[in-house]
């Protein structure tokens, strides 16, 4: 299994926690983006820019991702392609993506965009904060036990 962030809208706290979990458990790590990003040294942890454009990085990762991969985003069209192409997907937020929850995910997704498009400010996610993170971290640790039996930091 390998771990693909899509590293572009990827908070700095969420990449912190997944560099150290590669350096713990020697899980391939690959940040894609289409911007430069500093990563620290490390045999487990790759970046792989792309070009600018629309959905770029989301087709890379997408044209890489392997059956049982795991993909770090909050882009829940990517999650819908990395869920019917085998692999995993979780949010920033901690929330893993499944068969079960896509579907209605990418339908309430579908109806803000609407509502923005006429006018309605439906305002935008709150800041990433303490307990998200923590929440990410726990959601992290409870897949990579159940998918690869690697126990929890």
């Amino acid at each position: 299994m390998q771990i693909w962030v899509d590293a572009d809208a990827c908070p700095k706290a969420i990449k912190a926690i997944l560099f150290r979990l590669a350096e713990r458990t020697g899980i391939t790590i690959t940040l894609v983006a289409n911007q430069f990003l500093s990563i620290p040294p490390s045999r487990f942890i790759k970046f792989l820019q792309v070009h600018s454009g629309y959905d770029v990085a989301d087709n890379e990762i997408v044209k890489r991702l392997h059956s049982g991969d795991l993909v770090i985003t909050g882009d829940i069209p990517l999650a819908s392609q990395v869920i019917g192409k085998g692999g995993h997907a979780i949010n920033p937020r901690g929330e893993l993506y499944t068969q079960d929850n896509i579907g209605e995910r990418l339908n309430l997704r579908d109806f803000m965009e609407v509502l923005r498009s006429s006018g309605v400010d439906t305002g935008g996610p709150s800041a990433l904060n303490s307990r998200d993170i923590q929440t990410f971290a726990n959601q992290l640790d409870r897949f990579l036990t159940q998918q690869c039996g690697i126990k929890p930091r």
